[in-house]
């Protein structure tokens, strides 16, 4: 299964519509997972027209969207469990924050940093894709590609 990953959007505060090359990558993939912070409701609405999509909502996001998705969730690919949680507080310290919403998991997807981070830690993967649409606390655009199989999970991330 090969999964687009964002997070941290900020439509239409940072941008009128996602990169064209996040799109070429929807196109390629079997779901989208988003880590929150859409803002206005439309871009998750657009999501959901193009693959199946699981998302939970951020800091940053409107009334209606906290209204359709939770702040947390476990999502079950295969034998994989992954946790999707936005984030909250300081950036520094934000794995260990994310990795005490979880237990059993085998990776945490989130962001509100803005900046990627692909590691393990514990046996567990922590992936934040950063933001395609906003460079505020990173050097460049990016989002994140997941491949699982039945025997690995793979996270890259992508520079826009």
């Amino acid at each position: 299964m090969r999964i687009v990953v964002l997070s941290d959007t900020h439509m239409p505060r940072t941008a009128q519509d996602l990169p064209a090359g996040v799109y070429e990558e929807i196109e390629k993939s079997d779901m989208i997972v988003h880590a929150g912070d859409f803002v206005e409701i439309e871009i998750l609405n657009k999501l959901r027209k193009l693959r199946p999509t699981k998302a939970v909502f951020g800091n940053m996001d409107s009334q209606a969207i906290r209204d359709e998705l939770k702040q947390k969730e476990i999502v079950e690919i295969g034998r994989f469990k992954i946790g999707l949680v936005h984030g909250y507080g300081a950036p520094a310290g934000l794995v260990d924050t994310v990795a005490s919403e979880f237990a059993g998991v085998d990776a945490i997807i989130f962001g509100h940093t803005h900046s990627p981070v692909n590691m393990s830690k514990d046996g567990v993967l922590f992936f934040n894709p950063g933001s395609p649409t906003d460079t505020v606390f990173a050097k460049t655009n990016s989002f994140g590609i997941l491949e699982i199989t039945d025997d690995m999970i793979r996270a890259k991330l992508v520079k826009l």
